[in-house]
């Protein structure tokens, strides 16, 4: 980050969120910090990755928020070019690419493989991305007066995924703009275990509870013949993985009809966990209903007045 080239005229900060580690993260950044006043530290001891950025945001004060992950590596021109269309007012947010690294890629990896690596070629047409990733995304600090943050019952330390969907999705629901600029990828260098058997259906499960919280109290699903539809999924899923290959947990790859399947089941058995619950935002709604972590000054900004 700090090898990164800083456009004339922009004061850029670097905030660090260490949201639990148990390394060596806090002596490490502390210890750069002290000869680079850019970079600032900040402990969040509750874990979960949206409560860590929503920390990020109360902390921080700069007018353009650009996000990244600690296992990316960004272009040298990432910031200029993120802040870019922000900057010149043509945009409220912006799409930043993803690519694996090619360390990791693998010649039996789908789209749908790489999609749930982060990789961004799922987010719609181009021009038009329905979606952002938190490894690379930026937004203005003034869409928090109506997007007042991310929802810490998702992401990485909560039901796993869906966090940066849900926040990008508010976003356009609210009339923001979401510049496209995939072509300005970072490189994912995630851990090599992810690629394991066992850690694809993991992501699967995950992704199909985060799937149901959202559907269930943002899209306001029905809840019609849920334990049917659950036994069918289980008996599709026992079927097809008694004609699979056996595989052992740490081989690499997995079936993409069999993460679907699973994804299918945990979706369907966590909506119906989830129906039992009210409903934390209105139908489409751009804030949690009477949530501590809704309010705009929660994320370092004033409330909004009429």
């Amino acid at each position: 980050m700090r090898r990164l080239e800083v456009p004339d005229g922009l004061d850029v900060g670097i905030f660090v969120v260490d949201n639990g580690s148990r390394d060596e993260t806090a002596d490490a950044v502390r210890r750069i910090s002290a000869s680079d006043a850019r970079i600032h530290y900040i402990h969040e001891p509750v874990g979960g990755k949206t409560i860590g950025q929503n920390r990020g945001l109360a902390e921080s004060d700069g007018e353009l928020l650009l996000f990244t992950d600690d296992d990316v590596r960004p272009p040298p021109g990432w910031i200029g070019a993120m802040c870019g269309p922000m900057a010149g007012g043509a945009a409220d947010a912006v799409c930043g690419g993803v690519e694996l690294s090619p360390r990791l890629q693998r010649d039996w990896m789908t789209s749908m493989h790489r999609s749930w690596l982060a990789c961004t070629n799922w987010l719609g047409p181009a021009d038009s991305p329905q979606s952002m990733v938190g490894a690379n995304m930026a937004f203005t600090r003034g869409v928090l007066h109506k997007v007042p943050g991310f929802d810490p019952e998702l992401g990485p330390g909560a039901l796993g995924f869906g966090d940066d969907h849900l926040f990008a999705c508010q976003l356009l629901e609210a009339g923001y703009r979401i510049r496209d600029l995939r072509n300005l990828c970072v490189e994912h260098h995630c851990d090599p275990s992810r690629l394991q058997f066992s850690s694809w259906l993991t992501a699967a499960s995950k992704l199909g509870a985060s799937n149901a919280y959202i559907g269930h109290h943002w899209r306001h699903w029905k809840c019609r013949l849920a334990h049917p539809k659950s036994e069918l999924a289980r008996l599709r899923l026992a079927i097809y993985r008694l004609s699979c290959r056996q595989r052992g947990d740490e081989d690499e790859g997995c079936p993409q009809k069999l993460m679907h399947l699973t994804f299918r089941l945990a979706m369907i058995e966590e909506h119906i966990r989830q129906s039992t619950r009210p409903r934390n935002y209105d139908r489409l709604g751009l804030r949690k209903s009477n949530k501590e972590e809704s309010r705009p000054e929660a994320c370092g900004v004033p409330a909004a007045t009429s």
